[in-house]
């Protein structure tokens, strides 16, 4: 009987094209915000369309959870759903380059919360590549500008969804055992619930607009949002790591690329050097590599 062989520049093809739809995400965002749909209520359509769709297939597919592997999903609802919550949150009211590079300081708390966590070792590479994105950091923000209350709340956001991401990987890496599908779905619900949660609680108005807009938010959320985190994640567990971490880094190029030509966002010379810094810091991790399996959840 023939047998089928997956082909081996199937998995960098489809990582390369989830990292293109990440980085051009923003533009959807921005028009749906044109149209009077943005923030917490976008998120929850959004996400909660791409929940019901991954609960579906796990319904049809039952995969088995260990015991007491509960609340290992729970924490990736949490973690995982925030930092959705927040990277749409920052994209749709923030600069998207700025947004984007403060998400990339990614290396920062991935390193330090394996280190504290998982007890990761912190070698020479990683010491460096830590100071180079710290540095950039602190380039973006404006450097003495940041401690005289030059941080705005969509900058928060960022740094603050890269911070949950980081931990959501921690998670995951931690517990492979759990099905990805599982993973997925449970960081879309997580996602779609907080996002209820503050819409009940007043954080966000809901807005007034039609149907064919709710529906078009809904379908975002399944053939973009949902596609681009199931191929992120479909190519970073079929390919080595190192190298699917440094081709994700497209996510960030066609950002700022986009957001320059396209959305006419200018950078300062200081956050241009701020981000390759940045930049270099996750070329330095990426190629280090640590062989587990990894979702930005933006999966």
């Amino acid at each position: 009987m023939a047998t089928t062989t997956l082909r081996p520049d199937l998995p960098t093809a489809v990582l390369l094209l989830a990292s293109v739809g990440w980085g051009l995400s923003w533009l959807p965002l921005k028009l749906f915000g044109d149209r009077g749909v943005s923030g917490v209520p976008l998120v929850l359509v959004a996400y909660a369309a791409g929940a019901v769709v991954m609960g579906l297939y796990l319904a049809t597919r039952r995969p088995p959870l260990a015991r007491g592997e509960g609340r290992f999903l729970l924490a990736i609802a949490v973690l995982g759903g925030y930092a959705n919550l927040a990277f749409v949150t920052a994209l749709v009211y923030g600069e998207v380059v700025r947004v984007m590079v403060l998400f990339y300081l990614l290396p920062v708390w991935g390193v330090a919360g394996g280190w504290a966590l998982l007890g990761e070792p912190i070698d020479r590479q990683r010491w460096i590549a830590l100071v180079l994105a710290v540095t950039g950091g602190a380039l973006v923000l404006g450097g003495p500008e940041v401690v005289r209350g030059g941080l705005s709340w969509p900058d928060l956001l960022a740094l603050t969804c890269g911070m949950a991401f980081a931990l959501n990987n921690i998670v995951f890496r931690a517990r492979q055992g759990i099905p990805v599908a599982s993973k997925v779905g449970a960081m879309f619900a997580g996602c779609a619930a907080i996002a209820a949660l503050l819409i009940l609680a007043g954080i966000q108005g809901w807005p007034q607009t039609g149907p064919a807009t709710w529906a078009t938010v809904g379908a975002f959320g399944v053939g973009w949002i949902l596609l681009a985190t199931l191929g992120t994640q479909y190519g970073v567990t079929h390919m080595e790591a190192g190298r699917a971490s440094i081709l994700i880094i497209l996510e960030l190029i066609t950002a700022v690329v986009s957001a320059t030509l396209i959305g006419g966002e200018t950078m300062t010379p200081g956050e241009w050097a701020g981000a390759l810094l940045i930049l270099a810091a996750a070329v330095i991790e990426g190629a280090k590599g640590d062989g587990g399996e990894s979702v930005t959840g933006k999966a």
